[in-house]
């Protein structure tokens, strides 16, 4: 029996996935599963369930025995505008291919615990970001020349992680626990970058390669095109595999307050790789595309390092505060990409300046259990602005970061449970009026709403 539920659980992980979630946290979700969802996002220092994976491994201690089989959905609908500030000109993302939301995002685990032990497997997106503004926009015209190139600019992101955890009750107070993970990183990506966003990054020593000359050498060169996309709902145009691995405690201070504290390490993922086209627009000579391959290099995910608190006030109702530390600056200081041309082997490399700061993250949670069938929660999360002003692209703004959440849960039996949360990203702005990020005076505004339905059985 024991085997067969591992078996049906891991192919569940694997099998059911589809993509894409928006992050609020710059590339991370807002909390793992519907009670962390709906309590701010935390879930350092008490039972949220099988996203106990994904925050803090040793949690999975404080569930009770049994075997639990979860099955749950995140739907992330986003509302991103971009406006040329200049003109006045405004163009909204989605509804202009397959890299628009809303986004969807299955998640699957499994967890047996029994005795001092506890041990889970799952698979859940970390997070990404998504945007598509379609062909028809002022991102999609040249400033040199003004050419109306008709090109899609979009992004689409996933980080899935399948982690395979373990924890231990040392003693009644303190558990500790960890975790391997599979992680799966695919990207798509379709940018106009102008003439003189080029020319900006040539003069920084930004580019560089066999390609250079050719491509400046280009009568009337107006800008340039890169484009790699995988138009299903699964996957991106540039991927690869890799893993991390996290730690983490619980200690019971007193009977009814318990500290947590959990690292989340830099992941090691290889490069994404896969076929793009890069296109040379010129005013004299027209459109002219390469084929060939894209590497992005040493693209990964931060470490992360969370402490929480949970204290019981009664028996029906308990407040939670995480804090964390996300070390974005020592992964996302510049995107460094490779074009190679199919055939000659010329190649292009772009190092395109990002400069994020590592932030600080905030959650407060409540939760009150009605009676033996209702509970409810809700709370609070804000993370600090990783993106410098003018380091924002308009396809990958990452912008929100304070939202408001809540949620419900509903027993239709001792082991029968199912779990709503719900995350409302407040509208962020985020201004840009500086190469060579954007070739415009740019003003990104974002907005989104999460929402996570579970249903764990246990037997």
């Amino acid at each position: 029996m024991k085997g067969n539920c591992i078996r049906t659980a891991a192919a569940a992980c694997i099998a059911v996935w589809a993509v894409h979630a928006q992050a609020t946290d710059v590339f991370n979700m807002e909390g793992f599963g519907p009670v962390s969802r709906a309590m701010g996002g935390t879930g350092a220092a008490y039972d949220i369930g099988p996203g106990a994976m994904m925050m803090n491994p040793a949690t999975l201690g404080l569930m009770s025995d049994g075997r639990y089989l979860s099955m749950g959905l995140d739907v992330v609908t986003t509302d991103i505008k971009a406006t040329n500030t200049a003109t006045g000109e405004t163009v909204s993302s989605g509804n202009h291919g397959s890299n628009n939301g809303p986004y969807f995002a299955p998640e699957a685990a499994f967890v047996y615990r029994r005795g001092a032990y506890a041990f889970g497997v799952g698979a859940f997106a970390e997070g990404g970001l998504g945007t598509q503004f379609g062909g028809s926009s002022f991102l999609s015209r040249t400033v040199t020349n003004g050419i109306d190139t008709g090109f899609d600019n979009f992004s689409r992101l996933l980080v899935l992680r399948i982690p395979f955890s373990l924890a231990y009750n040392v003693n009644d107070k303190l558990t500790v626990g960890g975790s391997i993970d599979a992680v799966w990183t695919s990207l798509n990506l379709g940018m106009l970058l102008d003439a003189s966003q080029i020319g900006a990054l040539a003069a920084q020593n930004r580019v560089s390669g066999t390609l250079l000359p050719t491509l400046l050498g280009v009568p009337g060169l107006s800008g340039g095109y890169i484009n790699f996309n995988h138009k299903g709902i699964v996957g991106g145009g540039a991927s690869a595999w890799g893993i991390g691995a996290k730690l983490g405690l619980t200690y019971r201070i007193t009977p009814d307050t318990t500290l947590g504290l959990a690292y989340n390490f830099k992941t090691h993922v290889g490069d994404l790789t896969g076929h793009a086209t890069l296109t040379a627009v010129s005013s004299v000579a027209g459109n002219i595309p390469l084929s060939g391959d894209i590497t992005i290099h040493e693209f990964e995910m931060p470490a992360q390092f969370t402490a929480g608190v949970t204290h019981r006030f009664t028996d029906r109702l308990s407040v939670s505060a995480d804090y964390q530390r996300v070390f974005l600056s020592s992964v996302m200081k510049d995107i460094n990409v490779t074009f190679t041309q199919s055939g000659t082997g010329a190649n292009l490399n772009l190092s395109l300046p990002q400069n994020y700061r590592d932030i600080n993250v905030f959650g407060l949670g409540a939760q009150y259990r009605y009676n033996d069938k209702w509970t409810f929660r809700a709370g609070f999360h804000y993370a600090q602005e990783a993106v410098p002003n003018n380091m924002m692209y308009a396809v990958i703004p990452a912008i929100p970061t304070t939202s408001v959440t809540g949620g419900v849960s509903y027993a239709f039996g001792k082991n029968d449970i199912l779990d709503v949360g719900l995350s409302v990203g407040m509208q962020k702005t985020l201004t840009n009026t500086s190469g060579p990020n954007t070739a415009v005076p740019l003003k990104v505004t974002h907005s989104q709403l999460n929402a996570v339905i579970a249903y764990q059985k246990r037997f």
